[in-house]
């Protein structure tokens, strides 16, 4: 069996999907005000309010600390010459490998929260579909954006 992947997305990226992560809980929350307030004007059983808060907080620690951490220990990368390895997944880890040859090309995106840590994605598309490499330090990203174009076209040329 292979090794995994050796390259690791920046911590920083935890930091990110964290902040995402309260966003998600935020979308809980909104429902369980609303069942809790209902259940006070209609003097609902006692239950909905543990119900809710039970939801709220369970939710809370799923998308605010473990997935994150889960994600981003998952999370590996690797550009060889002739492929990229991509490691990834939460409960199910899937590993992809691309070849050089099937790159056609490779963007950088970068959402206001990534800009706010310093960090940018890449987004390597071929014919079928797009691979995203998420949270990687912006000059981290550039360099494997401009490493990943060059061996992609080396193996073009090879072809």
């Amino acid at each position: 069996m292979r090794r995994e992947p050796a390259n690791r997305i920046s911590e920083k990226g935890l930091t990110v999907w964290r902040i995402h992560g309260i966003f998600y809980t935020l979308i809980v929350l909104a429902p369980a005000i609303a069942a809790s307030v209902l259940a006070y004007i209609f003097e609902g059983p006692i239950w909905i309010y543990i119900v809710s808060a039970a939801a709220v907080i369970l939710a809370a620690y799923l998308l605010i600390f473990l997935f994150p951490k889960i994600r981003w220990q998952r999370w590996r990368y690797e550009v060889r010459e002739t492929e990229i390895e991509l490691q990834h997944g939460l409960f199910i880890v899937k590993r992809t490998l691309v070849p050089m040859v099937r790159v056609q090309h490779v963007d950088t995106s970068q959402g206001p929260i990534l800009r706010k840590y310093g960090l940018s994605g890449i987004t390597v598309s071929t014919a079928a579909t797009n691979h995203e490499v998420p949270a990687l330090q912006m000059e981290e990203a550039d360099e494997l954006r401009s490493r990943i174009s060059v061996l992609a076209r080396v193996a073009e040329d090879d072809v």
